[in-house]
């Protein structure tokens, strides 16, 4: 079985990479792509979708560095700021000029995050689409109607919801707008975060009602699971997020979780296997 993980963070404390301005807490243990590769050499996952860390906002580089180090490892997903008109410009660079593949967006549900539902959206949700990348959405469940509002606007365009949209399982509203993006052929979803929203111990098994009723409104091959390493380190521990889905969630069939633990990343992140 190919294990692809299709969200993991890097970064390093590094005066050639500094901080963004915003990051007034930087962390102070490092995430390099060589601890990274020893986990997945540890854990049989073969290659690895790197998502550019908050910490250093719009300047992609050092995960750019990366994937040009390891380019039989790692794929990438930028961000841009949202807020500059020229955001679709800075997403074709780093796309064409520097590797990466696809883009991700993080809107809050209060008024900070209103940006998403303004002018500057459509053309970068086109912009994407005309580019063939992926585009990552990082929010809460009141987001997502925003969100099926642009996706009636751009039906060729991938979209991932990272994590669930953190749904909380016993919040049916919250849980019923993240199935009803169902509907929309490319939209997937990444079954992760189990050991965040969770309120018991590994293997988060309050958590499993929720991943069926993804499984069953999306399929599995429009799911797939994720580590968030090293942000998951602050519950868990990188096999541990592997080994949930592939042990202990007995909720899908067979070559349904090849395409959970793999195959349904390599549809978005076309590696060269």
């Amino acid at each position: 079985m190919t294990i692809i993980d299709p969200h993991v963070h890097v970064w390093k404390n590094d005066p050639a990479f500094p901080w963004a301005p915003e990051t007034k807490t930087p962390p102070l243990q490092d995430a390099t792509p060589e601890m990274l590769l020893a986990l997945m050499e540890a854990n049989g996952v073969e290659r690895t979708v790197l998502v550019q860390v908050i910490y250093y906002r719009w300047d992609n580089s050092y995960t750019a560095q990366a994937l040009k180090a390891y380019p039989d490892k790692f794929m990438g997903v930028c961000r841009v700021n949202p807020e500059d008109p020229a955001a679709p410009d800075r997403l074709s660079y780093w796309t064409e000029e520097q590797g990466f593949h696809g883009v991700r967006l993080s809107p809050a549900v209060d008024a900070s995050g209103d940006w998403f539902t303004g002018p500057l959206m459509p053309p970068l949700f086109q912009r994407a689409q005309d580019l063939h990348v992926p585009l990552l959405v990082l929010t809460q469940s009141p987001r997502l109607p925003d969100l099926a509002a642009l996706l009636e606007r751009y039906p060729d365009l991938d979209v991932v919801i990272d994590h669930m949209a953190d749904c909380p399982p016993d919040c049916e509203k919250d849980v019923q707008r993240l199935l009803d993006l169902s509907r929309y052929p490319r939209v997937y979803v990444k079954i992760s975060h189990t050991w965040s929203i969770s309120e018991e111990g590994y293997p988060w098994k309050d958590t499993h009602s929720l991943v069926k009723r993804v499984y069953q409104a999306f399929g599995g091959q429009r799911i797939m699971w994720a580590t968030d390493w090293p942000v998951c380190l602050q519950r868990t521990t990188y096999d541990r997020t592997l080994a949930v889905v592939r042990d202990e969630m007995d909720l899908f069939a067979a070559e349904d979780r090849e395409w959970i633990l793999g195959k349904t990343a390599l549809k978005l992140w076309p590696f060269d296997l």
